[in-house]
């Protein structure tokens, strides 16, 4: 799709702060975007750690 003239993405794109960013807002934000990546993250780390904790000290 063409731009209109003389507008380019950098126009549309407003830097935040780090602050902004790790703020706790309900509703789909880039704020709950940010944190549901964290958190499934920290997920998968530490189902992935039980897994390989259980399989060393189950002893087969």
């Amino acid at each position: 799709m063409a731009e209109p003239s003389g507008q380019t993405d950098t126009n549309l794109v407003e830097p935040v702060g780090s602050d902004e960013l790790n703020s706790w807002k309900r509703g789909f934000t880039p704020q709950a975007e940010i944190w549901n990546g964290r958190l499934a993250m920290i997920g998968l780390s530490v189902g992935l750690a039980v897994v390989l904790l259980v399989r060393v000290f189950s002893g087969s």
